[in-house]
């Protein structure tokens, strides 16, 4: 078992699960009913990317990792301060937006990080990073 492949995927199915909370808990704050469809096929996407991550880390007799606890509850305050403040979709977007892009900038980093992954679990990073950039331009039409 190698140490970068290992780490990478960690990092991999922390960011997956991180996705997947962040847009399940905007899902029933969406008002627009097209925005409401992005998010659904975006969360879809991140649920089958966390099954294929989990089971490459199974399959190589590693453990999984949850997102930090602190960056969960930091995550939790800014959305809801934000939404209580304006809640709108505008605000749904922007706040979905800025999470794409911290996903992407901490993937991009474990990518270069964990060179020495193998191939598998560098792709699976890229397709969550192809996925985060999909969303990001999904999310445009919103702001």
């Amino acid at each position: 078992m190698q140490t970068d492949t290992v780490k990478l995927l960690r990092e991999c199915d922390s960011g997956a699960k991180t996705a997947v909370n962040s847009i399940t808990e905007m899902l029933d704050k969406v008002k627009n009913p097209d925005l409401l469809s992005v998010l659904t096929k975006s969360l879809k996407t991140h649920q089958q990317l966390q099954v294929e991550i989990g089971e490459y880390i199974k399959e190589i007799g590693a453990e999984t990792k949850d997102p930090p606890l602190m960056a969960k509850a930091m995550s939790w305050m800014k959305t809801n301060i934000k939404m209580l403040e304006h809640n709108e979709d505008k605000t749904i977007a922007d706040l979905m937006l800025d999470g794409c892009n911290m996903g992407i900038k901490q993937l991009c980093g474990y990518v270069n990080e964990y060179k020495g992954a193998d191939e598998k679990s560098q792709a699976l990073a890229k397709k969550i990073i192809k996925e985060e950039e999909h969303l990001i331009e999904e999310l445009k039409n919103y702001l």
